[in-house]
């Protein structure tokens, strides 16, 4: 029964905290963070009980710097955990450079143990890195999906906005951290509570693992005709093999003249250009988030040569893929 606006009654007597451990990699994302914990902050206000408790942990048990470039203390480093505690990896960024042996090590053996493993925003790769996602599904950031299935072939890369896979968790990145801790109150404690914590977050639309982190292709691209949007999804899907404009056309029940002007009208380029820039940003993000060698980036983004490739690159970004590929490893050792 509600009895205030203020406050969710929990019929459960003598509730056992749950306890979560926020292990706070280099270059995390806040808003994964902050959004975790105010969920469960805020479940404990209106409940008016000591429903969560969680501690911040870093590798070494040092402050870490976050993305925003704001620093954060934390209570612990790699400590061994409760059975029946939760971690929550907090990525972000330069998710390859915070992914340490001593993490992995610590990770796999938590995981041994039986406690439940989670990673937030591009955390995944953690997890996935550790083995422990082998024949999982599994979430991250979209920007991140490109490289991931490179890298993990074993996992299923879901485009929800979380997964939870047996004892493991992982999110989308952004908000889905909100998302997937008004799923783990609803379990605990009922959607009620859930609810109230969404109101309070001033969160009007609750998303379950059913719904997609991205935008839609009409929201993203500003395009509102059916048949054009289709027409950009199946390109999306068919960037190692590029699908003809005539193909494309004649799938929608299109002539080609006709996909050409609607291109024009909704995008002002054409169907072949809007097609070859897609294929430019998947190679760009394999670049900076792999170490795939040029050729392969190429081969992945439907490109045939690596000279044909580069020319193409250099024409969009005004750079090389092999300069760009230099500058990320200039910029991940510099000081």
């Amino acid at each position: 029964m509600n009895l205030s606006r203020d406050t969710v009654e929990i019929k459960t007597e003598n509730v056992k905290p749950r306890r979560f451990a926020f292990v706070l990699l280099d270059n995390f994302t806040m808003m994964c963070f902050s959004s975790a914990v105010e969920a469960l902050r805020i479940a404990n206000r209106m409940s008016r009980l000591p429903l969560y408790e969680w501690k911040l942990l870093s590798e070494d048990g040092n402050s870490v710097t976050s993305s925003a470039l704001v620093e954060f203390n934390v209570d612990s480093d790699l400590v061994e955990l409760n059975h029946d505690d939760t971690i929550m990896l907090c990525g972000g960024v330069k998710i390859r450079d915070a992914t340490t042996q001593k993490l992995l090590n610590w990770i796999r053996r938590e995981g041994r143990r039986g406690v439940t493993l989670g990673g937030l925003c591009t955390s995944a790769h953690v997890l996935a890195k550790a083995g422990l996602l082998d024949g999982k599904r599994a979430a991250i950031h979209w920007e991140n999906h490109d490289s991931f299935e490179e890298d993990f072939p074993n996992v299923t890369l879901s485009n929800s906005v979380f997964v939870i896979d047996g004892k493991v968790i992982t999110t989308a990145g952004g908000t889905s951290s909100i998302d997937l801790m008004l799923k783990l109150i609803a379990e605990d404690h009922g959607e009620e509570l859930a609810s109230a914590v969404a109101d309070q977050l001033v969160y009007t639309s609750i998303r379950t693992e059913r719904d997609s982190p991205r935008l839609s292709v009409p929201s993203r691209f500003g395009v509102r005709h059916h048949k054009l949007s289709e027409v950009i999804q199946t390109m999306e899907s068919n960037l190692e093999d590029p699908i003809s404009p005539a193909t494309l056309a004649q799938n929608v029940g299109l002539s080609t003249r006709q996909l050409e002007r609607l291109f024009r009208r909704y995008l002002n380029r054409s169907p072949k250009r809007f097609y070859m820039e897609i294929r430019l940003q998947k190679a760009r993000n394999l670049l900076m988030q792999t170490d795939m060698s040029v050729i392969n980036v190429a081969l992945a983004c439907g490109f045939s040569s690596a000279s044909h490739f580069s020319k193409c690159y250099r024409a969009q970004y005004s750079t090389t893929p092999y300069r760009e590929r230099g500058v990320q490893t200039i910029h991940a050792i510099a000081p």
